[in-house]
């Protein structure tokens, strides 16, 4: 069986390190030009010459998102750039403009092109035609059930990527103009403003209520195929895509962890694999929303819509990272607030967890401390657990209700 390849977001160079030491083959990034995500920490050219050379020394790869809808004055020094782009070492460009690949197609030779779920290919008709004009792997659109991808596969020879986590939208893959006409920023050129998200009200005419106090949102749930992740990987598909570039450190290095381990274990023995309740609980552990499964088993219904709906906020909080050990301590930057006698989680690669109690919490000079609660401190506790290199800690916290 082929194994698919593992592919996470990495919104920074940070990031990038992350996804790949939790396990990703792949990440995709944005660059300062062309992508959909221009509020994110984009790379440079340079950052993307080292994030690259962090991957291939990894045996991972990097796929540079270029994925805007274009306007005639986005196409300026657009080969120049995608060139230097290609000499940076990035191992693909996602695109869904026929401009950009007609582009990098014909003037920038050896930079392989995969087109964007932006594009919403969920046919195989569709799937042939961009492979005929030689892209080398298609972004499905999320819009695809179980049984389409299957039919895909079956009539094409080209690579297939599907998502199996993140967020979900209420037009084709993004094709949106709510956040142009309400906030004037272009959901389709990197400046969606979220609009699906907000509460809104029903009124009549007369500016009555006609939903009381019952406020709904027009977003979808997110979508976790964690729990179909076996039914994924018997499609065939070669690429299984995680969306979040702009998630924290925290939903990259979770996520990365757990489709590494659920993909590994599947594949070592497919006819006797069972999903582990341990990586749905994780999952649960990082920020999001509600979670189903998407259009994979079919047409969502009404139940798979956020509006009213609440759910339980996350359990845990991210605490910060392990930066070192020293005899019987570990040294801790911390992130967010913790206390003498909490209890936290140390979790790390290949599913690495650990839970220990805050004990003689001290600060950077060595000086007894109750509390942690400057950000980016640098602190340590007693503690003689040896731990993987770039371990992460979170711990409980209050639930509250949100939407």
């Amino acid at each position: 069986m082929k194994k698919p390849e593992v592919l996470v977001p990495a919104g920074t160079p940070e990031k990038l390190r992350i996804a790949i030491d939790y396990g990703a083959d792949a990440v995709y990034i944005g660059g300062e030009h062309l992508g959909l995500r221009s509020r994110a920490s984009n790379f440079t050219l340079s950052d993307m010459q080292a994030g690259v050379a962090y991957a291939h020394e990894r045996h991972a790869k990097v796929y540079l998102a270029a994925n805007i809808v274009c306007h005639e004055n986005d196409l300026n020094g657009v080969v120049d750039y995608l060139t230097a782009v290609r000499d940076s070492g990035v191992d693909a460009l996602i695109v869904s403009d026929p401009a950009i690949i007609s582009a990098v197609l014909t003037k920038v030779p050896r930079l392989p092109v995969h087109l964007s779920t932006q594009a919403s290919a969920v046919n195989y008709e569709a799937v042939n035609f961009w492979a005929k004009h030689g892209l080398e792997r298609i972004v499905l659109g999320r819009e695809t059930s179980q049984q389409e991808i299957k039919e895909i596969k079956a009539h094409t020879d080209v690579e297939i990527e599907a998502f199996i986590q993140g967020a979900m939208c209420i037009s084709y893959s993004g094709r949106c103009v709510m956040s142009n006409y309400m906030n004037n920023r272009d959901a389709n050129r990197g400046g969606c403003a979220q609009n699906c998200r907000f509460l809104y009200n029903l009124m009549d005419a007369d500016g009555n209520s006609l939903n009381g106090k019952d406020l709904f949102t027009m977003s979808a749930v997110d979508m976790s195929l964690i729990p179909e992740i076996g039914e994924m990987i018997s499609t065939g598909v070669d690429s299984l895509k995680i969306e979040g570039r702009m998630k924290t450190i925290h939903y990259v290095s979770t996520v990365a962890n757990v489709y590494r381990n659920a993909v590994d274990t599947y594949c070592a023995d497919p006819d006797n694999f069972q999903v582990n309740p341990s990586w749905i609980e994780e999952l649960a552990k990082i920020s999001q929303r509600r979670m189903s499964f998407g259009f994979f088993n079919g047409k969502p219904t009404k139940n798979d819509e956020l509006f009213s709906h609440k759910k339980p906020e996350l359990g845990y909080e991210f605490i910060g990272e392990v930066k070192g050990q020293e005899t019987g301590r570990i040294i801790i930057q911390e992130r967010n607030n913790f206390s003498e006698g909490d209890e936290l989680e140390f979790y790390g690669p290949h599913f690495f967890h650990y839970f220990t109690k805050v004990v003689d919490l001290r600060d950077e000079d060595g000086n007894k401390i109750d509390r942690a609660n400057h950000a980016m401190m640098i602190c340590s506790i007693k503690c003689d657990q040896v731990l993987p290199q770039e371990t992460m800690i979170r711990k409980k916290k209050v639930a509250r209700v949100t939407v």
